[in-house]
């Protein structure tokens, strides 16, 4: 194992140790598009990365640094049209993975990217939805990063942008979503997942050098921590990966 790393590569290796080989991976940019990357290279050699933008299965010899960025197109497959890209990502044949971030999380997995405090006068605008909203409702799994901050882990979410697991058990499907829900937040101290049957977050891994302790004391909401495990550091060869393949120029590592 390697004892040198930083908090962005420790999240990328984790979110990419979440992907199955074969998944169909929805990403974004920053460390969603690091975790994509590195878990095709790592071990998802069948796998697909694409963008909301058209670009399918592009080589990622460069890191886009937005989804609008002309390297989400080099090297691709296809080049086609947002609409296109968003039939991608529901179709039901393909186990899509959707990448996404968000201001808040609550619970159940439900995500905030619009607005801080009362829509209409709110305290912070945020950019919005965007594709967010569309990836949470039709993608096959969906993988959260957050920094875990106890502000933007929160009972109730300031408005609801991305449905999650709603208000947990049957709910999701219930309200007709046909598949899909949150599998993961991947966050600055640890790994969470959701429980099964409630479909309530738990502490699945926290990282060297973190506690379940702190992870609570961060998180603004009940948090059981029985399942909790020590998350493994990231390997030499999967920061040999990120740091020479994916992003040899640290555009994104920094």
């Amino acid at each position: 194992m390697a004892d040198d790393y930083n908090n962005r590569e420790m999240m990328a290796v984790a979110a990419a140790r979440l992907v199955r080989d074969g998944d169909i991976l929805f990403a974004g940019t920053g460390l969603s598009v690091l975790a994509a990357a590195l878990a095709r290279r790592l071990k998802a050699n069948s796998s697909v990365v694409f963008f909301e933008t058209g670009g399918i299965d592009p080589s990622m010899a460069e890191i886009p640094l937005s989804v609008a960025d002309p390297r989400v197109m080099t090297g691709t497959s296809v080049n086609c049209s947002l609409v296109d890209a968003f039939c991608f990502l529901g179709h039901p044949k393909l186990t899509v993975v959707a990448f996404l971030g968000a201001a808040q999380v609550d619970p159940y997995g439900n995500l905030n990217s619009t607005a801080i405090g009362d829509y209409n006068k709110p305290q912070i605008r945020l950019p919005g939805s965007g594709g967010a909203c569309d990836a949470a409702t039709l993608a096959s799994r969906v993988i959260v990063f957050m920094k875990h901050e106890k502000r933007r882990f929160v009972t109730r979410l300031d408005y609801l942008t991305s449905p999650g697991w709603l208000t947990g058990g049957q709910s999701r499907e219930q309200a007709g979503f046909k598949r899909g829900g949150p599998l993961a937040v991947v966050t600055d101290l640890a790994v969470l997942k959701f429980d099964q049957q409630t479909r309530h977050m738990y502490l699945d891994e926290y990282f060297q050098g973190v506690t379940p302790t702190l992870v609570v004391e961060n998180t603004g909401f009940e948090l059981d921590i029985s399942r909790a495990q020590p998350a493994p550091p990231p390997s030499k060869e999967e920061l040999a990966i990120l740091r020479e393949q994916v992003d040899p120029q640290r555009l994104i590592l920094g």
